[in-house]
């Protein structure tokens, strides 16, 4: 039977991440200070500090947005991170992976998992000042589903059947096939049906509105004052990119700037006593990312021997100060009943093997390799700095390659014109599906060219599972097929290392890449 979900049931009935917020542990300072074991009885805990509206701050980030600004032509992590104040879906996340109404206050899904209807909520302003309506929702998810062009922006709107406002108040979004998960591609953006500088000066309905870029610069938000929700505190908030880390530990060093994210040990071990350091897991699939199609990196053997060459214990040592859980697979800690732990052990190092394996493959003497790495992550810049040492051992001379942000997206990643490479991806959309479906040989999305028709064949299975405990058995089963086949070296989910102001509070981790800005307060 059909029922309206309400926000006072909205969490139980979420439709994944269930496991998510159990998992995912609360922001704790680093260092940990040290508690006495007895407080003395006259003495109490300090009143917490009481938010502050008002001021600016500065965050810095190490990397500009793309050329567009459009929200729906690209999933980019920095893009998210600033784009999650500015707009909003019909549902989106919060901070243990649940999601919640947004721009609707309610919805049904049929009991096939094929319709989704969703009552939008009122009084909902664009930052240009029009009115929310329905006509909207239908428009931007027309132009995602690709109705009239016949092309999709992302693979998973292509599940899109149609799109109906039954009323100027009610949309009806059918689907192809079922789809449990399909809530959480829902999140998308609604933007204005008769906008059309969405690429140069973008409109949402966030609670915070775009006001300037400067290309390479900084990109600037100012709160909305007609926001429909709880408002934020900050006035303004100024973006400044700025891409080299040394530049970066300076600008922190001098107070330059209030806030950063994704930080690693060797970037705050001086930035001075006027911040405040905060960890939680990144929610990242780390990995040496190997380009399946290129020789000698075709041959199963060659790619398992890497995986024994490298000790990811020791990746994550002197990287990171061991902040970081070890992974097998493209799944990370924080997907709770996907997440298989013993993958991270199918590998272990063992030099010998590697040896072994390479001399079998036709390789005794090793071969050269380049390892292409995003300059601007230093993370993943010092990842592949130690994995070149450990190859050497196994007579495998890696050269690295570090290239901008940019060339790596246009050469790497669409161009696919790489051997290997270190980077991190996350779940955009907080699924399985979101991690797994990148690697199906046909989806455009997979720039390892990995091709295994067993692993196309599982995966279609769980898209098409309408239950639970049958889905997440085929979704584990892929992964195991990725560890198997080698497919990458993972390597870790790194912790990630917040640097904030002692005169901010209210900073809050997501099981993915934003920076909420509506939380963050002067004390």
């Amino acid at each position: 039977m059909k029922k309206w979900l309400t926000i006072c049931v909205i969490l139980s009935l979420a439709l994944m991440l269930g496991a998510c917020g159990s998992s995912k542990p609360a922001p704790t300072q680093v260092p940990p200070t040290e508690a006495p074991t007895e407080a003395p009885a006259e003495e109490s805990e300090p009143a917490p500090a009481e938010p502050k509206a008002g001021g600016s701050i500065t965050i810095a980030i190490s990397q500009d947005l793309d050329q567009s600004l459009d929200p729906h032509t690209s999933t980019s992590a920095g893009k998210r991170e600033i784009f999650f104040n500015i707009f909003e879906g019909l549902v989106k996340a919060d901070p243990d992976g649940n999601f919640v109404p947004a721009l609707a206050e309610s919805y049904e899904i049929s009991d096939d998992a094929t319709t989704f209807t969703f009552k939008l909520r009122k009084g909902v302003k664009f930052h240009n000042g029009s009115d929310l309506t329905v006509e909207d929702v239908v428009y931007t998810l027309d132009k995602c589903r690709g109705a009239e062009t016949g092309v999709p922006l992302l693979g998973a709107y292509s599940e899109i059947e149609s799109v109906t406002a039954i009323d100027e108040n009610t949309v009806e979004i059918k689907l192809k096939a079922p789809n449990i998960e399909y809530l959480a591609y829902l999140n998308t953006a609604i933007i204005p049906h008769d906008y059309a500088d969405q690429d140069t000066f973008p409109i949402g309905t966030g609670p915070y509105k775009f006001k300037s870029r400067s290309v390479q610069e900084n990109i600037v938000l100012e709160k909305f004052a007609d926001y429909w929700g709880e408002p934020g505190y900050l006035d303004q908030v100024t973006f400044k990119i700025i891409e080299n880390t040394d530049a970066l530990v300076m600008a922190l060093r001098s107070g330059s700037v209030d806030l950063s994210v994704h930080r690693v040990a060797s970037d705050v071990k001086e930035i001075g006593d006027d911040y405040e350091l905060l960890e939680s897991p990144t929610n990242l699939i780390q990995a040496l990312y190997l380009n399946n199609a290129v020789e000698p990196l075709n041959n199963l053997k060659v790619r398992q021997a890497l995986n024994y060459a490298v000790n990811v214990q020791d990746v994550m040592t002197i990287i990171n100060d061991g902040r970081g859980t070890p992974i097998g697979s493209s799944i990370y800690p924080a997907f709770g009943k996907y997440f298989m732990p013993e993958l991270a052990d199918a590998y272990p190092y063992d030099p010998a093997k590697a040896k072994e394996l390479l001399a079998e493959a036709g390789y005794p003497d090793g071969f050269p390799l380049t390892i292409t790495a995003p300059s601007n992550y230093v993370v993943h810049v010092d990842a592949a700095q130690v994995i070149a040492e450990q190859l050497k051992a196994v007579g495998i001379d890696a050269k690295i390659n570090l290239v901008e942000w940019a060339t790596w997206l246009s050469d790497v990643y669409q161009g696919r014109k790489f051997e290997s490479t270190v980077v991190g991806f996350d779940a955009s959309f907080l699924t399985a599906r979101a991690l797994l479906e990148r690697w199906m040989s046909e989806n455009s999305k997979n720039m390892i060219n990995f091709n295994d028709p067993e692993y196309d064949r599982v995966m279609k299975e769980a898209f098409a599972a309408t239950n639970e405990e049958e889905q997440t058995a085929l979704y584990k089963q892929a992964e195991k097929i990725l560890s198997d086949d080698a497919a990458n070296v993972y390597l870790m989910d790194p912790n990630d290392l917040t640097v904030i102001s002692k005169k901010l509070d209210g900073y809050i981790f997501y099981p993915l890449f934003v920076i909420d800005l509506a939380k963050i307060y002067y004390k």
